[in-house]
């Protein structure tokens, strides 16, 4: 069975750095899971466990298994200042 990789971004529609990242992804047909924290509360408390701090946007790579199990491969907190790195995520290692 072949395992997938799941991409998770955290944002509020407020953060401009949000809507950036948001854009460079549908301009590259690229799925991930929206998780806008500004309508759910417990999204916070997800990004605490995961990154430690509540700064969107937060990009999380996660590895699905069997039975949807999701093992934490990467996270980068902010989108501007992780731009090269998120990229090769994206396209050098072939994820998406």
């Amino acid at each position: 069975m072949k395992k997938e990789i799941l991409m998770e971004l955290y944002t509020r529609p407020t953060c401009s750095d949000c809507q950036e990242a948001k854009k460079f992804l549908a301009s590259n047909h690229i799925n991930y899971v929206d998780k806008d924290v500004s309508r759910n509360e417990e999204l916070e408390q997800d990004m605490r466990k995961i990154a430690g701090n509540r700064i969107v946007p937060l990009f999380v790579f996660y590895q699905t298994g069997l039975f949807g199990r999701k093992k934490l491969l990467k996270h980068f907190t902010g989108y501007e200042n992780n731009r090269e790195e998120i990229h090769e995520w994206l396209f050098k290692k072939s994820l998406f």
